[in-house]
């Protein structure tokens, strides 16, 4: 099983990932493979809604990463989104991301591109916002069918430096169940369908 994570933050291995990573040692603890893309220092494009992705299965346009990454996501059995809060809710990299990737999948309805995945979405916070920025993203899972990861409290953790969230004990704690959880869940899927 392969878990892939889409990190919006501007800032490569800033709080998000670190975030992401305590995840990661969770499910990698259980055996399933992770893999985190980095969109700092690269721009996704917005939806051009030429609906030119209907029967493609991908958007038609080549100009960033964003092909490369929703095939990733297509045969990963596991998807956690992660953002920073900024302006109270995702990165514009995440918010151009999802409603591609929604045009995409909302124009290859017969395909179920991600349905019955697991699905987990985390956010690093300065202060405010984070109740925001996780409802935009676990949205995205919602209208895919997929199954969405709870925790102990919202998977949010607090700082704004990089590194700042290693002191949010309890942010870090809820980093760790939600990759429990996920390990858990998508174990029961598996041995459900074979």
């Amino acid at each position: 099983m392969k878990v892939l994570a889409i990190n919006s933050s501007a800032r490569k291995n800033g709080n998000t990932a670190l975030l992401i990573n305590t995840v990661f040692k969770e499910l990698n603890k259980e055996g399933i493979e992770t893999e985190m893309i980095q969109l700092a220092g690269k721009i996704i494009e917005p939806c051009k809604a030429c609906w030119a992705c209907s029967g493609k299965k991908n958007c038609i346009h080549k100009n960033d990463i964003f092909q490369e990454i929703f095939e990733k996501m297509t045969q990963a059995d596991g998807i956690i989104l992660g953002s920073p809060v900024y302006t109270a809710n995702i990165s514009a990299n995440m918010q151009a991301f999802l409603e591609r990737a929604s045009v995409v999948t909302d124009m290859n309805q017969d395909a179920k591109l991600f349905h019955h995945k697991v699905g987990a979405a985390v956010t690093a916070a300065r202060r405010g916002g984070a109740l925001n920025a996780l409802d935009a993203m676990t949205h995205f899972f919602l209208l895919q069918e997929m199954f969405i990861v709870g925790s102990c409290y919202w998977p949010m953790a607090y700082g704004q430096m990089p590194g700042d969230v290693k002191n949010d004990e309890e942010g870090l704690n809820t980093m760790k169940t939600l990759g429990q959880n996920m390990a858990y869940l998508l174990k029961a899927i598996q041995k459900q369908v074979e």
